[in-house]
């Protein structure tokens, strides 16, 4: 079995498709490692995933400061010989990374003992940390459609970003028992990250009388800082309890996405392609402090291809009447879903997987993805 190593820490959307990708390398008989930081979110996964071998990398944010500075150069010292030990002792065939602070030193490691290394970047705007590994790397994912330097350009494959397995729909019933929900009541959800979304959350708090009134049950995911979980009852226009479910985290994502017929989320790019994989209509708020203003060009290129919508922080005050409408329009909520079918049906991650083993010497390269995302004949 062959060894491969993937520095996916740091954020949830670092960790989820680097755990996508240690789920299929363990299914076709390799041996993943995934490279993650000491941060909470980080440990939460180690427990959850108890059959996938961890180890934490040294390595800090790049922040302004003569301080922030300084730590980021030690710990990123501290991060290369220790990726230095690691390849010697683990000897993998194969290192990816996805970005954020944890791949610089495992990148430039393998590169300097001659491992073959890959690049993903899963935004519609190619992040700081593939931007400057890429003179490094051997192979360069990328969203459908992203352009990159020319000097790149025979390095770069057009991919999906890989989905965990137990990423899918799930019966309504089943999903709203996760959650103490009722089935049959119209459900909106707003969510905002891994790290939680404090705009979002006031807003879904101020409006869940409003909510109720209209007979729509809230389940909102507010984020680790926000405490314990906790259900607030409403009297519904029928009589009836109306429920504003709030919890900090959330790691059953196959029940949240199934059980709500609207998300309200942010739009960093392993939440879009969960959306996808579950077919859940969205509205879509991108953060608006991300860096390059990836989440507001993901945004776009979600709603252009699935007929969803998009409204900046900054218009927070329109949100409601366009969730208002969104909510109750079957006929527009039925075409998103099966925008998202096709969006499904059109991503290509096998063959991102295959190449990578091509990558790695432990596959033929007629399987391989020819540049710019066209399969080689």
């Amino acid at each position: 079995m062959s060894r491969f190593l993937i520095a996916c820490g740091g954020t949830g959307g670092h960790l989820a498709p680097g755990l996508a990708l240690a789920q299929w390398l363990s299914a076709n008989g390799h041996r993943p490692m995934l490279l993650i930081s000491n941060k909470q979110i980080d440990a939460r996964l180690v427990e959850k995933y108890p059959e996938v071998e961890f180890q934490v990398i040294p390595g800090a944010p790049l922040t302004m400061g003569a301080r922030g500075l300084f730590q980021f150069g030690l710990q990123q010292t501290r991060g290369l010989f220790f990726s230095w030990g690691l390849i010697r002792r683990e000897r993998p065939i194969s290192i990816v990374g996805f970005g954020g602070f944890t791949t610089a030193s495992i990148i430039l490691a393998g590169w300097l003992r001659g491992v073959p290394v890959a690049l993903h970047e899963s935004n519609r705007v190619v992040g700081r940390a593939v931007r400057t590994l890429a003179r490094f790397a051997n192979r360069i994912y990328l969203p459908r459609g992203v352009d990159f330097e020319n000097s790149h350009r025979s390095k770069l494959r057009h991919v999906g970003l890989p989905v965990r397995d137990e990423i899918t729909r799930i019966p309504r019933d089943q999903a709203a028992e996760e959650f103490d929900l009722d089935p049959a009541k119209k459900t909106l959800v707003v969510m905002g990250g891994s790290q939680g979304a404090q705009a979002l959350t006031r807003w879904a708090t101020d409006t869940s009388e409003f909510w109720a009134q209209k007979n729509v049950q809230l389940l909102i995911v507010a984020g680790p800082s926000s405490g314990v979980a906790q259900t607030r009852l409403h009297a519904g226009p029928d009589g009836t309890q109306v429920k504003t479910v709030k919890i900090p985290f959330c790691d059953q994502m196959s029940a949240l996405y199934s059980v709500g017929d609207l998300i309200i989320s942010r739009s960093g790019a392993g939440t879009l392609a969960e959306l996808v994989r579950c077919q859940t209509p969205a509205v879509l708020v991108p953060y608006p402090y991300a860096a390059d203003q990836h989440q507001a060009a993901n945004a776009l290129e979600f709603v252009r291809r699935s007929g969803s919508v998009t409204i900046p922080e900054s218009e927070l005050d329109r949100l409601t009447l366009e969730v208002e409408m969104l909510i109750s329009a079957e006929t527009q909520l039925a075409a998103i879903r099966a925008q998202l079918r096709e969006m499904q049906r059109a991503e290509a991650l096998e063959l991102m997987f295959a190449d990578l083993e091509v990558l790695a010497g432990v596959r033929e390269s007629e399987r391989s993805i020819a540049p710019w995302g066209v399969v080689a004949p």
